[in-house]
């Protein structure tokens, strides 16, 4: 988790990842933040976040993505 929480503050380091539960909802996040933050998740965990996969509950938060991921990794 706190790989993802390091990957996610160095693409936006004005949000506290920790305690966000809403940055989709919120519009915290924008589309290019999303497409960074993907990029660099599959890259670092080897996992491959397609189109299926962009809904709003899978980024409201760092634990939803890191739910995401795990899964991902089997």
């Amino acid at each position: 988790m706190d790989e993802l929480l390091s990957i996610m503050s160095g693409i936006r380091d004005d949000i506290d990842f920790t305690k966000e539960t809403k940055l989709i909802d919120d519009e915290l996040l924008d589309s290019f933040d999303i497409i960074s933050i993907v990029s660099e998740v599959n890259e670092h965990f080897g996992v491959e976040i397609n189109v299926d996969d962009l809904l709003p509950e899978n980024f409201n938060s760092a634990e939803a993505l890191y739910a995401l991921i795990k899964k991902m990794q089997g």
